[in-house]
């Protein structure tokens, strides 16, 4: 595990950005505190940059929409609430409640209720014919 690490020790130092380190002293604090103190260390930016902090620095829990904090946090907080709660949950109850595609599941009732009114009448349930000959017209043999 070690070795893994160590081998990705230059993919990390030529990243952009810089993320800061926390560190808790181990001392006796030497104020009124009665804590251990907790200092910050950031690497300095590289001569290019003209001075860029990166936004990881300046708001350590930085959402990537806006470099603002305020704004980050609204701006994360109401797309995850219109991207979870307005699309999954209303579209998914929209297309659970839309009608009968193709009319599949009132054909399926219709064929259910002519059997029973077929079985009462105690005809068969399936004719030879789909329409009565009798009421067919036929056109005679010189009409052709």
């Amino acid at each position: 595990m070690l070795g893994r690490l160590s081998r990705l020790g230059p993919v990390f130092s030529r990243l952009s950005y810089h993320v800061p380190v926390r560190c808790v002293s181990q001392s006796k604090p030497s104020g009124a505190a009665g804590a251990a103190a907790v200092t910050e260390l950031h690497q300095a930016a590289p001569s290019g940059s003209h001075g860029e902090v990166s936004n990881f620095v300046k708001n350590p829990e930085y959402h990537g929409f806006s470099s603002d904090p305020v704004v980050d946090v609204w701006t994360m907080r109401l797309s995850f609430f219109f991207g979870i709660s307005v699309c999954l949950v209303i579209g998914s109850t929209f297309i659970h409640y839309l009608p009968d595609h193709g009319m599949r599941e009132w054909a399926r009732r219709e064929a259910e209720r002519l059997v029973v009114q077929r079985e009462k009448e105690g005809l068969p349930l399936i004719e030879e014919n789909y329409y009565d000959p009798s009421k067919i017209i036929l056109p005679s043999a010189g009409e052709n």
